[in-house]
């Protein structure tokens, strides 16, 4: 089914401009670029009657037909499994995601996953992400633990969406990594690709990669690990275990990137979230407690 329709005659003005940048300019302000580009791919952008590419330079003269469709209902199993809900009002909620969660279901994890959970919680959430990420605006890995925002409406989707591709949002995260960190304050600015050896890996690259930002802080040095604050400047897949894994810091319990241990996972916690409220226009900004087994490798100061 459709929900809206929109329907563009290119001018000389615009002529020259990419298809995705023109439909970010003059469609609504609530729909995202991410949003936009999956209409495109989805073929649900037509030029002159014919599906094309994002980066189609517009002409003169063509006409642009934008179908957005109905959100598509979840047909995910909902599961009573309990949730730590930090935070809930109409348009959104804030969830503290326990360790061995994965965020939405994919081959090999149907069940007990956090959007299972959710569907039980609440019946109004985002219809964007699809059928199997309702509600999911970002996620964090199955095996690190701390706070997700999910939308609840497609306007609060769009509108977060926005603030995590412009890099608004604050994300911050508590991690315990191997040997003894000697910059009190660091950055590491390095591109990060999947990795040429292992497809189930991400490695840093300077071809065919993506721009990677994260800033770390010592909040403690132990006998043969430190305790780090660390910022996102990008979101990338398994971003800060990767560079902290590049400049000789693994994470500790990240056998995938180099360091074994007692800890069977990645010591990851994400413990601040900020963003500003889609609807109220509020800068809003909630914290969590670390998962027991950091406490405990913090208490006991060493491995």
């Amino acid at each position: 089914m459709e929900k809206e329709a929109f329907k563009f005659e290119v001018t000389e003005l615009d002529k020259g401009k990419r298809l995705d940048k023109f439909l970010v300019e003059n469609l609504p302000k609530l729909y995202s670029r991410t949003f936009i580009q999956k209409l495109i791919s989805d073929q649900s952008v037509l030029v002159n009657g014919i599906s094309a590419k994002r980066h189609h330079n517009i002409s003169a003269g063509e006409t642009i037909d934008v179908k957005i469709p109905e959100s598509t209902p979840s047909r995910i199993e909902a599961e009573d499994i309990p949730l730590d809900i930090v935070y809930e009002d109409k348009d959104l909620l804030v969830v503290n995601k326990p360790v061995g969660m994965v965020v939405h279901p994919a081959p090999g994890n149907y069940t007990k996953t956090l959007v299972n959970a959710l569907l039980a919680h609440s019946k109004d959430l985002s219809g964007i992400g699809g059928v199997a990420k309702p509600g999911i605006v970002h996620r964090i890995d199955k095996d690190t633990s701390g706070l997700l925002v999910v939308a609840k409406s497609d306007e609060a989707h769009n509108a977060l969406s926005e603030q995590f591709r412009d890099k608004t949002t604050k994300r911050v995260y508590i991690a315990l990594v191997k040997g003894v960190v000697e910059l009190d304050n660091g950055i590491v600015e390095l591109p990060i690709a999947r990795s040429r050896r292992d497809r189930k890996k991400m490695a840093v690259d300077f071809e065919n990669s993506k721009e990677a930002v994260t800033r770390y802080k010592v909040l403690k040095r132990f006998k043969d690990f430190t305790q780090l604050e660390v910022t996102l400047g990008t979101g990338r897949t398994h971003q800060i275990r990767v560079h902290m894994s590049y400049i000789g810091h693994p994470i500790l319990g990240d056998a995938k990137y180099g360091s074994r241990g007692k800890l069977k996972r990645p010591a990851l916690h994400a413990k601040v979230l900020g963003f500003v409220h889609p609807k109220t226009g509020r800068y809003m900004e909630f914290t969590s407690d670390l998962p027991e087994d950091m406490k405990e490798l913090i208490a006991a100061g060493s491995l």
